[in-house]
């Protein structure tokens, strides 16, 4: 396993080529529309962890895979998850006017600007993924799977599943079955999208990309209740957006219901649990090892 520095530097590196593909993918800024294009760019490119499109990679490599239609996969998982918090700091949601240490989106360009910029950062996400056919036409199947998987996962029966629940339970208690259901949707259902399409597009089988399902959402969930902590213990300085926003909301969280040690415990639970399955599988990537591990003792 590499050391904490050497794991810091290929993170950066590795953070340097997706912002650089990402980059690659926007819309050219044009037309008598070209506002969204900009508004688009703007929420795309406000830096953040590119966690998703990273996963995506780790798993692919874990696999060994060699097919081009990587790249428009990892473009279109960055792409659903801006949208999702373009609409989730919207007043009408979270009301939040900082992200990643910026403006958000709807402040900058105005609230309809925002709703459009998030819906078309949805509907770009599919038109850059169906690119991969044109990429790698002789993946078509797998390629066609990747997109079954994308567009699930980020619907009705995953992470919009999720918000639904959150935004119609926030504002009174409840259950911790509940608040894990809403965690496995709305969190970890994209975190699954992302190292599922990275291990269908690596070649694995059946049984592995099953296996790497269920270890993205034990590290989605420890991801989310770390989110709880975070809100609770962090700063808006280190975070880079307002703290004590779940509280402000009146929201049910890991914290609310079983305290912050409880809490950690159950992250490092879920973590464990996830670094065991991923040991399982054939392949090695250390690097993915670390960013699992990496995940639980993040500070922002």
């Amino acid at each position: 396993m590499n050391s904490k520095n050497e794991f810091n530097i290929q993170s950066t590196r590795k953070v340097e080529e997706i912002e650089a593909m990402l980059q690659n993918y926007l819309p050219k800024q044009k037309g008598y529309q070209s506002i969204i294009m900009e508004a688009m760019s703007y929420s795309l490119l406000a830096g953040g962890k590119r966690l998703r499109p990273m996963l995506m990679k780790e798993t692919y490599d874990l696999f060994d895979g060699t097919s081009k239609a990587l790249e428009p996969f990892m473009a279109a998982i960055e792409m659903i998850h801006t949208y999702s918090l373009v609409h989730d700091d919207l007043p009408a949601m979270d009301n939040d006017e900082y992200r990643r240490g910026r403006r958000t989106t709807h402040v900058v360009y105005g609230e309809d600007m925002g709703i459009l910029a998030g819906d078309a950062l949805l509907n770009y996400a599919f038109e850059t993924a169906f690119k991969a056919f044109v990429t790698e036409p002789e993946d078509s199947l797998l390629i066609g799977r990747a997109l079954g998987v994308l567009g699930e996962k980020a619907g009705i029966y995953g992470m919009i599943g999720g918000q639904v629940i959150d935004v119609k339970e926030t504002g009174h208690a409840i259950s911790k079955e509940v608040l894990d259901t809403i965690y496995e949707l709305k969190t970890a259902a994209l975190i699954e999208s992302a190292m599922m399409i990275g291990a269908i597009l690596g070649g694995a089988s059946e049984e592995e990309v099953k296996a790497v399902e269920q270890i993205a959402r034990n590290v989605g969930i420890a991801f989310q209740i770390q989110d709880d902590i975070l809100d609770v213990v962090s700063s808006s300085e280190v975070l880079g957006k307002p703290v004590h926003s779940d509280e402000k909301n009146d929201k049910t969280t890991y914290v609310t219901l079983l305290g912050i040690e409880e809490a950690a415990k159950t992250v490092e639970e879920l973590s464990q649990k996830a670094v065991g399955l991923l040991h399982q599988l054939p392949g090695e990537n250390a690097y993915l090892d670390q960013l699992l591990m990496q995940l639980i003792h993040r500070d922002k």
